[in-house]
């Protein structure tokens, strides 16, 4: 029969079973062998989502309607899975601190970016050879791309302030509900059924980042129409990137634990997300 020990810490953060029959864990000092690697890979598509695809609208036909929606949604609801994969393996406290460090490398991201941009560009910088024909058209000389260069390297980098502000707090406050519904949720079904909290997290979690992100971002910039109609779209197709998922989580989470050996239940964790204890 599998083993329960509490963590030793003064506020228990979980209480969990070790896969391993007669072996106990503390959550607050066992050593992990793959948290840094999941924490690495969350962080690492959070900054390349925000970098690429942040700020491009796109659309698409189907069944002879279109909708828009924004780029970066490909590839930004694997944070989602990520997350789901390090508060079900590793719980809420140790989700907590990589959402805190992906907060921290959001912010890095906001002020490196208007550095960069800000700094005066060359004269004679070329983009590139197909922009060189481009700026011949309108008249440029080699001794005078550089401003057009700039120009363009800013519509891609420079992101305004509202986009940051609206980045940074719609993943905080969206990956904080994603993670305390699941980790609710996993305690709630007694660890079964693991689909219903991955999607049932990312309902709550992606409905409040989009109601964050997208009238913070572009009220007042595209149309109150256009704002709901992307924002509706785009969390529908969150949700449905998490359902189509699921096969790629289950296999994820269960070779993790495997490889952990542990069962996280986060029954005594304070839910707060202004802390980084563990």
């Amino acid at each position: 029969m599998a083993a329960v020990m509490q963590s030793s810490a003064a506020e228990p953060a979980a209480i969990s079973h070790s896969l391993e029959p007669g072996v106990g864990f503390d959550p607050a000092t066992h050593r992990f062998r793959y948290y840094d690697f999941v924490m690495a890979a969350f962080v690492t598509v959070l900054l390349l989502s925000n970098i690429i695809g942040a700020s491009k609208l796109s659309e698409i036909t189907l069944f002879g309607s279109t909708y828009l929606f924004g780029a970066g949604i490909l590839f930004f609801p694997l944070g989602y899975v990520i997350g789901d994969v390090l508060t079900e393996i590793y719980g809420y406290a140790r989700a907590r601190r990589v959402i805190w460090a992906g907060f921290g490398a959001l912010l890095f991201l906001a002020f490196m970016s208007w550095a960069v941009v800000a700094m005066p560009a060359s004269p004679g910088w070329w983009c590139g050879a197909a922009d060189i024909v481009v700026m011949k058209n309108a008249g440029a000389t080699e001794a005078s791309t550089g401003p057009i260069c700039q120009a363009t390297y800013a519509s891609v980098f420079g992101s305004t302030w509202r986009i940051v502000l609206a980045s940074t707090l719609g993943f905080w406050a969206g990956e904080f509900v994603n993670s305390a519904v699941l980790a609710r949720m996993k305690v709630w079904t007694a660890g079964k059924m693991l689909w219903t909290r991955t999607i049932g997290s990312t309902v709550f979690g992606q409905a409040v980042d989009s109601l964050v992100f997208y009238p913070v971002a572009f009220l007042g910039i595209w149309s109150t129409e256009q704002v709901i109609t992307v924002m509706i779209t785009n969390w529908l197709l969150k949700v449905s990137w998490e359902i189509v998922l699921t096969p790629v989580t289950y296999a994820v989470v269960g070779w993790l634990k495997r490889r952990e050996g542990v069962e996280v239940f986060d029954t005594a964790t304070d839910f707060t997300p202004f802390s980084t204890r563990v």
